[in-house]
């Protein structure tokens, strides 16, 4: 649990601990109350807040942080591996425009 400070008196940040059953049993309350859809809204109301307060610059800054924390953890070679993982599921009959044929 967080403490939170309020006009100096510290009191415990209200709902269950991340990650537990009581936790879990909460969000599926919400989810079975509300829906999916509740979730792509709130997903979407904090993401434009986001984008006003911080600019979308901020976007492509955590991406970039994101991207070098992900070469120096996997190494400089991943991104390489995943690449050849990716057109290697992907090769097959090609048209003009680069689409995969299926007939």
């Amino acid at each position: 649990m967080v403490d939170m400070t309020t006009n100096g008196q510290t009191r415990r940040k209200r709902g269950p601990v991340a990650g537990t059953a009581e936790a879990r049993r909460g969000g599926q309350a919400v989810a079975a109350k509300y829906g999916r859809e509740f979730y792509s809204q709130i997903g979407k109301k904090g993401g434009d807040t986001v984008r006003r307060e911080q600019g979308s610059e901020f976007y492509a800054q955590i991406g970039k942080k994101g991207g070098e924390s992900t070469k120096r953890n996997q190494g400089p070679d991943f991104y390489a591996r995943i690449g050849k993982k990716g057109g290697e599921s992907n090769k097959g009959p090609r048209s003009t425009a680069g689409n995969i044929i299926t007939e």
